[in-house]
């Protein structure tokens, strides 16, 4: 017998998979990339705990197709942020759903749990969540974490998982978990906070202002990872980086819509993107700012370039004043 977890990399469902491997069921862990989930690629990461836990991994890129159908459109709307968890969750079990043939697998389960999130995890949103992808007569979701408290899924019913040998767990505690943890000897896993980046209300705003100026693609998500965003007087945007490895980051980005500005001055100067569709006053704004941000002297002229041109500007007498721009 064969199941596809849904896997976050988090310790919920590492012990979802182990829940399952323990009766000898063969786990895939399959982790939906919709393109928000943190600012690095933890690919290897995720290999390392899903083997842990006794499972092999699938990344299954879905990022332009949840945006399409999920993030501007939510049937049950959003969280706090931008966060519309319950269409997402249904998605990515719709999405597993798609792929149960093609790893020939016969059930889907999770690690979530009962109450764990007031907003997403309740018995009302788990029932909503299962109506969106089409499980409420298939029973296919198995939730081995709170099983015991929920009503049987078809695993159960046919025999394929003990229901004895799963739990009831319910609420926000995690002392069940962690036990269970220290019980494998499990060390490598992630606190509970963070996650998803659309939850964040630094990134929700930076992700709000983008799509009020443009029209947001797989390859702008990235972008709204990193560095201070600004949003410059005639609308252009300017990404300026704020250490060293976000700088790098910057460095690399390839993007049509963007265009690095390099100061020709070893001020220690900030990496740095602008539109490329920038007028002449938000670019003269943008120099500025960037300025702003290193050791130059208000009182002197530097040269900066960006796409084949050379502009002259010095930084803000302060640098609140380059700040009022920051979204």
């Amino acid at each position: 017998m064969k199941a596809l977890v849904l896997f976050s990399g988090g310790l919920d469902s590492m012990l979802a998979i182990k829940l399952l491997t323990a009766q000898s069921i063969d786990v895939i862990a399959v982790h939906i990339r919709i393109g928000f989930s943190g600012k690095e690629d933890h690919e290897v990461l995720l290999r390392k705990r899903a083997e842990t836990a006794g499972a092999s991994l699938e990344v299954i890129d879905v990022e332009n197709r949840y945006l399409q159908e999920v993030l501007f459109s939510p049937r049950y709307g959003y969280g706090k942020q931008f966060n519309p968890c319950i269409d997402c969750h249904g998605f990515m079990f719709k999405v597993a759903k798609e792929l149960l043939a093609h790893f020939d697998a016969s059930f889907i389960a999770t690690g979530e749990v009962i109450g764990q999130r007031p907003m997403s995890q309740t018995r009302d949103a788990l029932k909503l969540v299962r109506k969106l992808a089409n499980d409420l007569e298939d029973g296919l979701i198995l939730r081995p974490l709170s099983a015991q408290l929920l009503e049987e899924s078809k695993a159960e019913r046919e025999g394929w998982v003990d229901r004895s040998l799963l739990l009831g767990l319910s609420g926000r505690g995690r002392h069940a978990q962690l036990t269970l943890a220290a019980q494998f000897g499990w060390e490598d896993y992630p606190t509970p906070a963070g996650g998803c980046l659309l939850t964040d209300q630094q990134f929700s705003l930076k992700l709000r202002d983008f799509i009020a100026h443009d029209t947001l693609c797989k390859e702008d998500i990235p972008l709204l990872k990193y560095g201070r965003h600004f949003r410059l007087p005639n609308g252009a945007k300017l990404i300026v980086g704020r250490n060293e490895n976000e700088n790098a980051v910057l460095e690399t980005v390839v993007n049509p819509k963007f265009a690095s500005i390099v100061v020709e001055t070893s001020i220690g100067a900030p990496s740095s993107l602008i539109s490329t569709q920038a007028d002449e006053d938000d670019l003269q704004t943008a120099c500025r700012i960037i300025l702003s941000f290193t050791k130059a002297d208000p009182d002197t002229l530097y040269t900066l370039e960006t796409q084949g041109r050379s502009i002259l500007a010095s930084p803000y007498p302060k640098r609140e004043d380059a700040k009022k721009y920051l979204i």
